[in-house]
């Protein structure tokens, strides 16, 4: 598993373990919970200070920074006093990235099928929306193993409608306080269809099984969160309602969402694995910017890393520019005006050694399924 993807499932363990703690009112442990999320984000923006998703990632950083403060100052505080301060509520103006993600199509390789379903569902409406006076897909589910463009995606769309994006995720909307979490639900949906008077709106929730996923055992308050989620998808997929408001809900457990949120999601798009010809192309992009030596051969690197995702080949990419620049640090005295060697295959070859595929036969098989059995391109 490569360090970002690590670093990734980390900051998604500890961010659902905080806010099942914060629900039980374990205020301390889910402090420290929220801080271990917090880390392990902003180690992800430090270690690719040009990683696409950072933005994100610090948006999503912040936000928990702003509940553990609520969570802080609410120990000092009475209970009555507590219960009345809107300290603890998700503030999601903060949240919106009015300027669209500074990602383009081309950033996400491959995925074609993907790439022209949700042009159909949300560009081409959003160009000429009198020719849909049917409506428009406004709910859209992308699933698939991580790693593999799901965030890259709902980026692009955003960037190429000009869309205000708002990423969430269960943490920002789950609240021990009774009530709080379904008003955050509807909040968050006043909040995009007030902005989307002006332009389209981009709500996307990650990891969304976390927040509407099938569960043995329910309290009262995750069942409304439901429900009051259910009431706003109603309203925004709506046919008479013309404003531009799109849920894109992304999932590496499509199988644990209940049935009937998954039929609000209109569209259900499968992003795969790379094939062969994906992972030259992601080779590619990501050496684009790197000295190669002659010898490099990216096919028979394409051929080598069957089963890895997109972000696996990127990490891949950083961890052999890391060792070549290592060498300049390790055995240079005045590294400050020293160059790095080219990178050879044999540096490849190397880092893959060290590396598996994060992605089985397996994985792949059950996704297959659930697509046939829920596909809607």
């Amino acid at each position: 598993m490569s360090a970002v993807q690590e670093l990734e499932q980390i900051a998604l363990k500890y961010a659902e373990q905080a806010v099942m703690l914060d629900r039980q009112g374990k205020k301390e442990m889910a402090i420290e919970a929220y801080q271990k999320a917090i880390d392990s984000l902003l180690k992800i923006a430090k270690l690719n200070p040009s990683y696409e998703l950072n933005r994100i990632y610090l948006q999503r950083a912040e936000a928990y920074k702003r509940r553990v403060a609520a969570l802080k100052s609410s120990l000092y505080l009475s209970p009555a006093t507590a219960e009345d301060s809107s300290e603890g509520r998700t503030h999601f103006e903060d949240l919106i990235i009015k300027e669209p993600p500074k990602v383009a199509w081309e950033d996400v390789v491959g995925l074609e099928d993907a790439k022209r379903a949700i042009r159909e569902a949300i560009v081409y409406p959003s160009l000429r929306p009198d020719l849909f006076p049917l409506g428009w897909p406004r709910g859209i589910l992308l699933f698939g193993p991580p790693g593999c463009g799901k965030t890259l995606l709902a980026a692009a769309v955003a960037n190429e409608i000009s869309a205000k994006f708002i990423p969430v995720d269960a943490a920002s909307i789950m609240s021990k306080w009774l009530g709080e979490a379904e008003q955050n639900v509807a909040r968050l949906f006043n909040l995009a269809r007030r902005e989307a008077k002006n332009s389209p709106v981009i709500i996307f929730i990650d990891e969304i099984d976390s927040l509407i996923g099938t569960r043995r055992f329910e309290v009262g308050g995750e069942i409304r969160v439901k429900n009051q989620f259910l009431k706003e998808m109603d309203g925004i997929i709506d046919k008479k309602n013309p404003l531009r408001v799109y849920v894109i809900g992304a999932t590496n457990k499509p199988w644990d969402l209940d049935p009937p949120f998954i039929r609000r999601f209109q569209k259900r798009i499968y992003v795969p694995p790379p094939d062969y010809k994906q992972r030259l192309e992601t080779f590619r992009l990501y050496t684009k910017p790197l000295k190669l030596a002659p010898d490099v051969d990216l096919d028979r690197l394409a051929r080598l890393t069957e089963g890895f995702s997109g972000s696996d080949i990127m990490d891949i990419c950083q961890s052999v520019q890391l060792k070549v620049n290592s060498e300049i640090f390790e055995n240079c005295v005045d590294y400050s005006k020293a160059e790095p060697r080219a990178i050879s295959m044999n540096d490849f070859l190397e880092v893959l050694k060290m590396r598996k595929p994060s992605i089985t036969k397996e994985m792949i098989a059950q996704y297959e399924r659930w697509f046939n059995e829920f596909k809607a391109l």
